[in-house]
């Protein structure tokens, strides 16, 4: 594993992304939970301004929480509930600049104030989403829609799932 340890430059998005992704696949393994792991503490690191990232992995219907960094967090989200339960039930990324104008929003942390949710499709298939919180609205923008969605094309195509994230 490299990292730099070092915290890279929001300056320049691009920049940023394109350094984000290099790192992200320096330290990315076959196996999914070394992965989850890496990635969300790589972008708890990274990001600024945010209060909490992490997985959600689909289990028997609903989203379960998985690998994050931030303060203890829901559980279990049912599909279409909340802004992960719409990323996970429409399979596209929910951008949201206010949570609280988002319908249905659950808040597991009344500090977060904008939120970007990625799904993590493998094949067709949903395997969960990957959840960013910020503390600030209109934290999240397209240039960060898109550094991210390619960071979980990165994580979802270079890891080996269980077949029963699959089925």
């Amino acid at each position: 594993m490299q990292s730099t340890h070092a915290r890279i430059s929001y300056k320049d998005k691009s920049k940023f992304y394109k350094e984000l992704h290099s790192e992200a696949s320096g330290i990315l393994e076959k196996e999914w939970f070394v992965n989850l792991a890496n990635i969300s503490a790589l972008l708890n690191q990274h990001l600024p301004d945010i209060n909490w990232v992490g997985f959600y992995l689909l289990h028997n219907n609903e989203l379960l929480l998985s690998s994050f960094q931030g303060l203890p967090a829901c559980t279990r989200i049912a599909m279409g509930k909340g802004v992960c339960g719409a990323a996970a039930q429409t399979l596209q990324t929910q951008l949201v600049p206010n949570v609280d104008e988002f319908p249905g929003h659950i808040v597991c942390d009344a500090a977060s104030k904008s939120e970007i949710v990625i799904p993590l499709i493998h094949e067709g298939k949903l395997l969960g989403v990957l959840d960013i919180d910020a503390p600030i609205l209109n934290r999240f923008d397209h240039e960060d829609k898109s550094g991210v969605e390619k960071l979980v094309d990165i994580l979802v195509k270079s890891t080996v799932w269980p077949t029963n994230f699959l089925s």
